[in-house]
């Protein structure tokens, strides 16, 4: 019941706040828990790494540009503070890329040497874009670059250097490209991150999609096994319970059967959980099929049904899921018959055809009525089987009185060879 009220609080839009979102959308594929756990940290060693770069970079930059405004106190805090904005870029990447940028524009409009300045927009633009603020860093640098051209082009007579000359266009388109290869570059970033935060989450759906078919695979096995095995002891062990005084040497038979059928169901259950033990292997012993139905007619009849089995057509190879499945299908069928009915006869028909293969289990009722222990989980266990091959279950009571189980699985071509 806990996991399905989660998935219906998911399914809703519930759930803890890192996964909820409004009108019940799935989470973005970057975890928002990384994100948020990747916005506390303060990237403190690239950062200082980046600012003394850049302050020893523009210095070297400055001597082969005399024409420019020398670097001065101003220049050096404004060489410093557009990495020490970047020290925001985890937590707040729009504030960051936009302080950059207007500290990179006034460093511009003083006059300052070109040089190693832009490498913090590059790297404001990149934290913006791979966060997945688009919009914010086309702006910011788009601005960036608005402003140079305002600076070089028309307002460069009332800045300094004094007596300068308008930037060459060609300069522009040379910033303009590299504007332009910037953001590619941190597009093409985000869109990889993306594209691997998908495929993690899909591969996490995939291994619990497919450890939850293990555990309902496990479970209708067990309930099969357990279900027939643990009806022939109920209803030996009232007959053994019953003749104990009167008739010693029948409670004797019905003991044997007792001990036969919970060893047989041991040896079972320990087969199945083999595969969980060592999962990946082949199983030890081999997976029962329909060469076995003369074993589970001896365990009926050790219960008291006597059971007749015909078949039709010729016997033809079947796939180990679908010999499994139809001799789990008339395990659950006879186990039915010695839970619910008051028959002590039941009708095994099988019949082969060409691509297909059909079960039916027939009894002559009436039904008792007694839930004879069951988990009310047989007749949905069949239908899985059924369904999982791509075939169909018919099961309900007939008009003579009796109950009717109808299987028809397909067969492959290649299953015939």
């Amino acid at each position: 019941m806990a996991g399905m009220d989660e998935q219906h609080t998911r399914a809703r839009g519930g759930g803890p706040p890192w996964v909820r979102r409004p009108g019940g959308e799935p989470p973005p594929p970057l975890r928002l828990w990384e994100a948020r756990r990747n916005a506390q940290v303060i990237p403190w060693p690239s950062t200082l790494a980046l600012a003394v770069f850049v302050f020893v970079g523009s210095r070297y930059a400055a001597m082969g540009q005399p024409d420019r405004v020398s670097l001065d106190v101003l220049a050096r805090v404004l060489l410093l503070a557009g990495p020490a904005v970047l020290l925001l870029r985890n937590r707040w990447p729009v504030v960051s890329v936009f302080g950059v940028c207007a500290v990179t524009l006034v460093y511009f409009a003083a006059g300052y040497p070109y040089g190693p300045v832009f490498i913090p927009v590059a790297v404001g633009a990149f934290a913006a874009v791979t966060s997945g603020h688009r919009r914010a860093a086309w702006w910011a640098v788009g601005g960036l670059w608005a402003g140079h051209l305002l600076v070089a082009h028309w307002l460069y007579r009332y800045l300094p250097p004094g007596k300068d000359d308008a930037a060459p266009w060609g300069q522009e388109l040379v910033i303009a490209a590299w504007v332009v290869a910037i953001l590619a570059a941190s597009e093409l970033v985000r869109v990889r991150r993306e594209v691997w935060a998908r495929e993690r989450v899909e591969r996490a759906a995939a291994e619990k999609r497919r450890a939850d078919e293990e555990r309902l695979r496990i479970a209708r096995e067990l309930h099969d096994v357990l279900a027939h095995s643990i009806s022939v002891i109920n209803v030996q062990a009232g007959v053994g319970l019953a003749l104990l005084d009167s008739d010693p040497e029948q409670a004797r038979t019905a003991l044997t059967t007792i001990k036969a059928a919970s060893k047989e169901a041991l040896g079972e259950v320990r087969q199945v959980l083999d595969t969980l033990r060592t999962p990946g292997e082949a199983p030890r012993a081999p997976a029962p099929g329909l060469d076995r139905l003369p074993e589970l007619v001896d365990q009926a009849a050790s219960a008291g049904l006597t059971v007749e089995i015909e078949t039709e057509g010729t016997p033809i190879p079947l796939s180990p899921g679908t010999d499994l499945a139809a001799f789990r299908i008339v395990q659950e069928a006879l186990t039915n018959v010695v839970r619910h009915s008051g028959s002590r006869a039941a009708r095994v028909r099988i019949a082969y055809a060409p691509g297909r293969l059909g079960l039916r289990v027939d009894d002559d009722g009436p039904a008792t009525g007694s839930e004879a222990g069951g988990s009310g989980n047989g007749l949905a266990g069949m239908r899985e089987r059924a369904a999982a091959l791509g075939g169909t279950i018919e099961a309900g009571p007939r008009a003579d009185g009796g109950f009717r189980v109808r299987a028809d699985l397909p067969v492959q071509p290649k299953e015939t060879m």
